[in-house]
């Protein structure tokens, strides 16, 4: 392994750059219709109205143009009628014994046939006992692991991988069985091009692929069809190998290979590579087999993340839940996302944060200043924004705000409110296999020709947001549902209260007290109290001052009630006590009690003002309406106003 110095950013795009120009010649290459096969087989193409033989591979062009019925094979005559692809039939031909695969809806059909290998006849048994062992395992990594021992034990080549590809296309090998005098390649990374997008297509369709012989030249097609009609060999097991493919292979020390598809929900998420330094061939039945055991383990691999992502939806909608929490109290908005005992970074880990709610900055760890960090936010514009490598994919905002390299910007209104976490650069390094610089290739297309590991230094980049980045827009999305029914909850309180004192208004007082009424069984009194000389405040200093004074009497009326009696403003200088759970002789004494704190002078400023007030005092008698106590009350009132002010009456 050699350690290799931090890569540039400019080596790193020529690189990309190479990779993406290999990308683009293995798309050119017509896999499908290749036009040859490998040379330890016989491939006939017949036109099923006629049975005549309208192509056939070079080593069987004797026969171009007969009936297939001429090459004197019973079974492979029954084949034509009747074989498909998934179960071979056995034939005999000049003597030598074959595999027979129809290929059935091509035209002309196909059939393809491989010689028999008695060795290995039975050896496909043993594929049901390994399906079994693997069937309880539910760890990804340990299931592609045991799979790969497993598929070593049957087929006996000398090394089995498996493969997982990315999200990117690029891939990783994730099991390494091997012999002892192997190299290891287990972990290493190698690049997309090293499986082409048409190749990873045909495993799709077809679920293995196996490469006999990188020295076979193969065998041409010799046909009798119009140049404008080539033969599609996609679905063959025979398909020659693509040249390119074949170097590579040698310069990797294979002789021989075959691989199965791993799908998963319709992808194909990796493959397993089984390779021989020397000739090793697999009966198309084993082939089969394993192609059942690869697809078993796709379908393990998706129960296994489905579980694993529920579960770790679960903790992180828990994490969001904790945090999010006190924003449906009256928790301040920063203390409680990121100054509380949970914050946003248990969420979504990062080396700091910054929260913008309404103009006003918050920020936690290290984030660069405000004012460097506010323009870049937005320049970036209204919608969300990740990434953790800025000072490449954005290097005219990376410079504004040096030391970060991970950013991710979370909108939580169209005004301007963000959530933005940052992250510093974390050099890594990742192990390819093989030297990926143009040192390692003859040619910028060609393979390369080492494929002992090679460790890549990575900077520019924080570490990958991955997941988080969803948690952190989920976040977003339950921070901006708790302002919303918070706000809402707020109008709603304030058209329940009075905007100048504080206390519950009319609307509120109705309601309460009809609904304390409709429940029966409480005992009711009700204070009403009117100022004595407001009139005369407003009149002479003026309702700036009048307003303050009907605060300053909100004040005193909840100092006066009890913490269960319910104060409230009705208008201009009217306001009610509701007694809950009190005679009236009691709910007298209360009333008494706000009298007397009204009684005494009120300093505004430099103005010092004297009131008053009467009450009056009605208490339910079982047949009272809302309307009717308060009726009472108010009555009441008037009658200790007539009987001198400052009194309490019923």
């Amino acid at each position: 392994m050699t350690d290799l110095p931090t890569v540039s950013y400019d080596e790193g795009r020529t690189r990309d750059a190479a990779e993406l120009r290999r990308l683009q010649e293995c798309a050119t290459e017509e896999l499908r219709l290749i036009g040859r096969i490998q040379s330890h087989g016989i491939l006939f193409a017949v036109d099923e109205f006629t049975g005549t033989v309208v192509a056939a591979s070079a080593n069987a062009e004797q026969w171009l143009g007969s009936p297939l019925t001429d090459v004197g094979s019973e079974m492979l005559t029954w084949a034509m009628n009747h074989g498909v692809a998934v179960d071979p039939v056995r034939a005999e031909l000049d003597g030598t014994a074959y595999d027979v695969i129809a290929h059935r809806g091509t035209a002309p059909l196909v059939l393809e046939l491989e010689p028999v290998i008695p060795d290995l006849e039975y050896v496909r048994t043993g594929v049901v006992t390994a399906i079994q062992r693997l069937a309880h395992i539910t760890d990804p990594d340990e299931l592609r692991i045991q799979a790969a021992r497993e598929i070593k034990a049957i087929t006996g080549f000398d090394r089995v991988m498996c493969y997982e590809f990315h999200e990117d296309g690029h891939g990783q090998i994730v099991a390494d069985e091997r012999e002892p005098d192997m190299e290891s390649y287990f972990g290493l990374h190698f690049p997309a091009s090293d499986i082409p997008p048409q190749a990873r297509m045909l495993y799709l369709e077809k679920r293995s692929r196996a490469i006999v012989d990188t020295e076979d030249p193969g065998l041409g097609i010799r046909t009798l069809l119009p140049e404008s009609q080539p033969i599609d060999l996609g679905m063959t097991e025979l398909r020659a190998v693509s040249p390119h493919h074949l170097q590579f292979m040698r310069n990797m020390g294979q002789a021989s290979t075959v691989s199965f598809a791993v799908v998963a929900e319709g992808r194909l998420v990796g493959m397993f590579t089984c390779a021989h330094r020397t000739q090793r061939r697999l009966p198309v039945l084993l082939r089969r087999a394993l192609e059942v055991l690869a697809t078993q383990v796709g379908t393990q691999l998706i129960s296994a993340r489905q579980i694993q992502a529920l579960r770790r939806q679960l903790e992180a909608r828990e994490r969001r839940a904790a945090v999010v929490a006190p924003l449906y109290g009256r928790a301040d908005i920063a203390d409680a996302l990121i100054r509380g005992r949970r914050t946003v970074l248990d969420v979504v880990p990062a080396d700091g944060v910054y929260l913008r709610v309404d103009g006003v900055v918050s920020t936690m760890g290290v984030v660069p200043a405000p004012e460097r960090l506010d323009p870049v936010i937005d320049d970036l514009g209204p919608s969300g924004f990740v990434s953790d490598a800025l000072p490449i994919e954005r290097p005219e905002l990376a410079v504004e705000i040096t030391g970060v390299a991970g950013l991710l910007i979370v909108p939580l209104s169209d005004d301007g409110d963000r959530l933005v976490f940052v992250r510093g650069e974390a050099a890594r390094e990742v192990q390819w296999l093989g030297d990926q610089s143009a040192a390692n290739r003859d040619t910028p297309l060609s393979p390369r020709r080492s494929f002992s590991a090679w460790v890549e230094s990575v900077t520019g980049r924080s570490l990958p947001w991955g997941e988080y980045a969803q948690d952190a827009f989920d976040l977003g999305a339950d921070i901006r549902t708790a302002l919303l029914s918070r706000a809402q909850a707020e109008l709603a309180e304030l058209a329940l209260h009075d905007a100048l004192t504080g206390l519950h208004n009319r609307r509120f007082l109705d309601e309460r007290l009809s609904q304390v009424l409709a429940e029966g069984a409480r005992q009711v009194s009700v204070v009403f109290l009117d100022l004595d000389n407001f009139k005369a405040v407003n009149d002479t200093h003026g309702h700036e001052l009048g307003d303050a004074v009907l605060s300053t009497v909100g004040r005193r009326l909840l100092g006066a009630a009890r913490s269960t009696d319910i104060v409230a403003r009705l208008g201009g200088d009217e306001f009610v006590v509701i007694c809950l759970d009190v005679h009236e002789e009691e709910a007298s004494l209360i009333a008494q009690r706000a009298v007397d704190a009204l009684r005494e002078p009120i300093k505004v400023g430099d103005v010092i003002v004297e009131i008053g007030a009467s009450a009056g005092i009605a208490t339910e008698d079982g047949r009272s309406t809302a309307a009717q106590l308060l009726g009472a009350a108010d009555a009441a009132m008037y009658r200790a106003k007539r009987a001198g002010r400052g009194r309490v009456s019923r």
